[in-house]
């Protein structure tokens, strides 16, 4: 495993993470959680990724983890880097999402109690609110840290200037903002505009969630969409309709250069995301080991020639 440093801090991170969003819910088998979580970490990979809302249902995921945790990973501690976050729907009324300090501290409170442990090691601000002033949000955070909940706090889905305007009042509460979580893959490249040079002015970390746009920039939907996918399960936020002949072009030809790389798709994928050393860590998610092992081995390879990175503007660009 390769880690990198998060920002300006002592924390560091694998180059690749797993996330609990889609495959760890009431609809997955315990045994086959507990068979990827506990392969990953032999693996190397560290940081586990979670959010109140995952599943499905909402808290699913985090109770699963803890119930893995607790057989088989409670002694580890020490050696796991947990986070959760706050921010989108997770129970009903009107303090059940956003960025009050209300829901943001209960929100936590609930979670610590499903997966089991005292405290996080980082907690994110999951979305920014446009209601509640990005104050308040922060003194949550910062809150948070104060009472000894979670070590590190982040943001996720915030754009250039509200993470400075976050990371300005963070730093005025005697709290650092250590990592952002936006969305980046090939094929959306928003955060290139202005955002990483932002995080990397802030010494604000960076992991990417979605590198292989929900599985779009693997094989998987190259011959239609399989039924145990993400476009082909009703729960899923990867929609048939956002499968289109365009995007199927350009994975076709991306699946080019990365062969002759000497790599699957995916393992590109995940080596161009992590081409920028403003990029702490790529997050990944995974439905089984195979895949967990393949998306790791994108670690071998990291470097790209100045004719493999112009291809791959060229199509995606």
């Amino acid at each position: 495993m390769k880690y990198n440093r998060c920002g300006q801090s002592g924390i560091m991170l694998p180059g690749i993470s797993l996330g609990l969003w889609h495959n760890f819910g009431q609809a997955d088998t315990e045994s086959n959680c507990r068979e990827m979580i506990c392969r990953a970490f032999d693996l190397g990979i560290t940081h586990f990724d979670i959010a109140n809302n995952y599943g499905p249902p909402p808290g699913s995921a985090e109770e699963m983890f803890g119930r893995i945790f607790k057989t088989d990973l409670a002694g580890y501690r020490d050696e796991l880097v947990i986070s959760t976050k706050a921010g989108y729907h997770m129970w009903p009324g009107p303090y059940g999402e956003w960025g009050s300090k209300k829901y943001l501290v209960a929100s936590l409170d609930a979670s610590l109690k499903r997966i089991g442990v005292d405290y996080v090691d980082f907690f994110y601000s999951h979305r920014p609110d446009p209601n509640t002033p990005l104050e308040e949000t922060m003194a949550a955070l910062d809150l948070i840290v104060r009472q000894g909940k979670a070590l590190y706090v982040g943001i996720s889905n915030y754009n250039p200037q509200m993470t400075k305007q976050a990371a300005a009042i963070l730093k005025q509460l005697g709290t650092k903002c250590l990592i952002h979580q936006p969305y980046y893959n090939m094929l959306d490249r928003t955060i290139e505009n202005g955002l990483l040079e932002t995080l990397e002015q802030e010494g604000i970390g960076c992991i990417a969630f979605c590198p292989l746009a929900q599985g779009l920039l693997t094989e998987k939907y190259l011959h239609g969409i399989p039924a145990d996918s993400r476009a082909g399960k009703p729960t899923g936020f990867l929609r048939p309709k956002n499968i289109t002949k365009e995007k199927l072009a350009k994975v076709l030809s991306l699946q080019k250069v990365a062969k002759k790389r000497g790599q699957s798709l995916a393992q590109m994928a995940l080596a161009w995301t992590l081409r920028d050393p403003r990029v702490t860590s790529a997050l990944i998610g995974a439905s089984k080991v195979s895949q967990i092992e393949e998306n790791i081995a994108a670690l071998n390879k990291l470097k790209f020639s100045k004719e493999e990175l112009a291809a791959i503007d060229k199509i995606t660009l």
